[in-house]
């Protein structure tokens, strides 16, 4: 039998457990035990974790049949931003690291034409295509994601990276003609 006195706690114990818990009630995982293992294998390697910001109530801009939501795509460009291509594989095992359907991942990579390589940027546009439908809404998503302006605040990006992702989502709608697509980012720029 055991008493108290034999059982040894490692005083860190209870603050990775603490952060643990309020990371799944952020991030809401479809599944739990794999999340799990996927947020402490990050954390023994030091890596980034799969964890939301916040809790994201459900709103009729962020609902969709795949699971994805701003808060996941901003974690995925948290991990991936760093590099410009990416391959396949590493995107799958984040993809996956969220839980997130693969059929999603697949679409996603079918509309971009993406093969072993994929441009971070790109595949992000599309993933924030994804979350709103409309070119607009994709931008206004992708704002709010990479801005480091406060919570709340205007969500300013720098304007070369807003070019280049209304000029590629633009171009991959094909209904856009060249022209129009330069007279607005032309009059945004002024």
């Amino acid at each position: 039998m055991y008493c108290a006195q034999q059982i040894n706690i490692p005083p860190e114990l209870p603050n990775i457990l603490k952060q643990f818990t309020k990371a799944a009630i952020k991030t809401q995982p479809h599944d739990v035990l794999q999340w799990a293992a996927d947020y402490f294998s990050a954390l023994s390697k030091g890596q980034g974790l799969p964890v939301k910001e916040k809790l994201e109530m459900p709103v009729a801009t962020q609902k969709t049949d795949t699971g994805l939501t701003p808060g996941l795509l901003k974690i995925l460009h948290q991990q991936l931003t760093s590099k410009e291509f990416v391959t396949k594989e590493e995107l799958l095992l984040k993809w996956k690291d969220l839980c997130l359907p693969i059929d999603q991942l697949d679409t996603i990579l079918a509309l971009g034409n993406f093969t072993e390589n994929i441009n971070w940027m790109q595949f992000f546009a599309l993933g924030c295509s994804a979350l709103g439908g409309t070119i607009m809404s994709a931008l206004k998503h992708a704002c709010e994601i990479l801005t480091e302006d406060p919570e709340g605040g205007a969500a300013q990006i720098p304007f070369d990276t807003f070019q280049r992702l209304y000029t590629y989502l633009a171009h991959l709608d094909g209904e856009i003609p060249k022209e129009q697509i330069n007279r607005f980012m032309q009059r945004l720029e002024e």
